[in-house]
């Protein structure tokens, strides 16, 4: 019966019964009128999830992984130099993925718990009278961590620097769910995909691309075929795909849309403050801390949080999962056995993520940690009881 349960990863994450029956769909032609006439509204409308009117969204069959490979494959040429600070699994995996390519990549090493090095992102970009640098990568939300970090911050410090390299953010784990603004802070690429805050399946990159970026196809040399932008905004423009769509992700898509509009988006995101708040608040009953070095870094869809010395956080998801049949995020990276992640984004309530800090505690005891079985659940219950939601229906 754990299949009922809801899962506390930050993503993939729960799909709700009508997404899952939008998804649930015969094959269709995907080149009959129908399709065109679905294509078209459902790219234009998910620009006001990324907070653009300017950019172009344009969509792959991949994960956020094939939205990174993307980024730079159609902007960027060999041995271009990059920009990027690692305070994390995913802002690590991006250089990976820049030095497989080919590209010179300056690394900022950070602590992790900290986010993007605005002030240091200046100073690079100071010293770079030549303007060799390309582009600054920036993971908007650490998922490793829990940490978001401020684009804007990144902006103003390029902006300070009076350099004209493009900022790349990925936004995977917090598009749909926390507020971006694309065209407002100045993002060439943001890179999201369908399985978090849009609620979906796993399987679609979704990248909005500014004027700029599009621009600089017409030079850049990295080699591209499944990914390259150009085939993908041609065969849009005419209402299709270069080749065989995810339908079944787009119809999926458009009626996520739908289900955010109808919440409203300061709604969703009032929604995920108040989730990640609740979850705050039980570990601090707990007497535990968050990986998050200082509350302005606090991800309002990821709380990755610090057992205490002796514990092995692994056993701790185990147990949960054996024992309760429910998943929690593992420790990555310098994480792994220190610190376990409780994902509270997407589709959920102040119900569901009740019941997931009241598993979490009975893991907790199982595992003779010094935690008082109710405290973190009571602590919850009353944050969620002062700011009770004026918006009942949610995206559950």
């Amino acid at each position: 019966m754990s299949e009922q349960n809801p899962v506390f990863i930050p993503g993939p994450t729960n799909i709700p019964d009508r997404l899952r029956a939008a998804m649930n769909m015969q094959t269709r032609d995907h080149r009959a009128p129908d399709f065109v006439e679905t294509l078209a509204p459902v790219l234009e409308d998910t620009k006001r999830v990324f907070g653009t009117s300017e950019g172009q969204i344009i969509t792959f069959p991949a994960s956020g992984t094939g939205g990174w490979e993307a980024a730079i494959c159609n902007t960027l040429s060999p041995g271009d130099r990059v920009l990027v600070g690692r305070y994390g699994m995913f802002s690590h995996r991006w250089i990976d993925l820049c030095q497989r390519h080919g590209l010179q990549v300056d690394i900022i090493d950070c602590p992790w718990g900290m986010g993007a090095p605005a002030d240091q992102f200046e100073q690079a970009l100071s010293a770079d009278k030549s303007h060799q640098i390309k582009a600054v990568l920036v993971t908007h939300n650490e998922t490793a961590t829990g940490v978001v970090s401020d684009i804007a911050a990144v902006r103003a410090a390029m902006d300070a620097a009076s350099h004209p390299a493009m900022l790349f953010a990925d936004c995977v784990s917090s598009l749909a769910s926390m507020p971006f603004e694309m065209d407002a802070w100045g993002v060439d690429i943001a890179v999201s995909g369908s399985q978090k805050g849009f609620m979906l399946a796993t399987g679609m990159a979704i990248l909005g691309v500014s004027p700029k970026a599009i621009a600089a196809m017409e030079t850049a040399q990295l080699p591209r075929t499944f990914f390259d932008f150009r085939d993908m905004l041609t065969s849009n423009k005419a209402g299709g795909y270069p080749y065989t769509p995810p339908l079944q992700l787009i119809y999926g898509l458009r009626e996520s849309l739908s289900m955010l509009f109808e919440e409203g988006l300061e709604n969703v995101y009032a929604r995920h403050f108040r989730l990640a708040e609740g979850v705050r608040r039980a570990v601090d009953a707990w007497g535990m801390r968050l990986v998050a070095k200082d509350r302005s870094l606090y991800s309002n869809t990821v709380s990755a949080i610090y057992v205490p010395d002796g514990f092995d956080s692994n056993q701790l998801t185990d147990q949960a999962f054996n024992a309760y049949g429910v998943s929690f995020g593992v420790g990555l990276g310098e994480m792994n056995g220190k610190a376990f992640r409780i994902g509270h984004l997407g589709s959920l309530t102040d119900v569901m993520t009740l019941s997931g800090l009241a598993t979490i505690e009975m893991a907790m005891a199982d595992l003779d940690y010094s935690v008082e079985l109710g405290s973190g659940v009571a602590a919850a219950q009353g944050y969620f009881r002062q700011h009770r939601s004026a918006f009942v229906q949610t995206a559950a």
